[in-house]
């Protein structure tokens, strides 16, 4: 998962990157200018469930105006010092998706972005189903068949993004963006169709029909659906 981090102390950021990183979370820390001429990037396939994480500041209210009247629907969650109702009460008005008061926990901070990414994207549940296929959206690998398919972290980025969308076509340039984003280790372009093999792999054999449950809809992308026998027996 990639977030966009905007905090201003130093010592501050080194511990929110160190308690993320222990999670899986990769950040990106972005200066104020980024709500000045970089929310564009929010708008782009792929990026619309990148998270903005907003520390202290005196700005805070300016910043989440300025996402929101961008046009940006991807989550925000504001990183306070101190409990205050008053507060949390008009940053969430302001259009903020959660508070949440230091000291600030990983685990805590990507289970609460997953469940506004998840609900953001349709899905009331930790979980969807299609066929023999559950697919988690809390971090788990996936179950096909009553068995777990161990993923690389890099397969589960793209099979999440897949996830998420489910039963819907995805570019594989916004899976690209999704699991790469703006990285300075951005690999070559092929490198999808790569991870897309080898997730199909790993459903096909483990499943009892053989079915690889993601489709390529030739000029358009890829689609983690049933398939339409099952689909139609169902």
């Amino acid at each position: 998962m990639r977030v966009y981090v905007f905090e201003q102390q130093e010592e501050r950021r080194k511990g929110l990157a160190s308690e993320l990183r222990s999670v899986g979370i990769e950040a990106q820390f972005v200066t104020a200018e980024f709500f000045q001429s970089g929310l564009g990037a929010l708008r782009q396939p792929g990026q619309e469930i990148y998270s903005v994480f907003l520390g202290e500041s005196e700005d805070v209210r300016d910043h989440i105006r300025a996402i929101r009247n961008a046009g940006c629907a991807n989550p925000v969650i504001v990183l306070r010092n101190f409990r205050n109702a008053q507060d949390t009460s008009e940053l969430l008005n302001l259009g903020a998706d959660d508070v949440i008061v230091s000291p600030i926990r990983g685990t805590e901070l990507l289970s609460r972005t997953n469940s506004i990414i998840r609900r953001l994207c349709g899905h009331a549940a930790d979980s969807v189903v299609l066929g023999e296929l559950t697919a988690y959206f809390d971090g788990r690998d996936p179950v096909v068949s009553g068995n777990r398919i161990k993923l690389s972290k890099r397969e589960h980025s793209v099979f999440q993004h897949l996830a998420l969308n489910s039963n819907k076509v995805i570019s594989k340039d916004a899976i690209y963006d999704a699991v790469y984003g703006a990285s300075i280790d951005q690999p070559f372009d092929k490198v999808i169709d790569v991870y897309i093999c080898k997730l199909r792999k790993k459903f096909a054999s483990a499943s009892e029909c053989g079915w690889q449950y993601i489709e390529t809809v030739h000029g358009r992308g890829y689609k983690l659906s049933v398939p339409e026998p099952m689909s139609e027996a169902g």
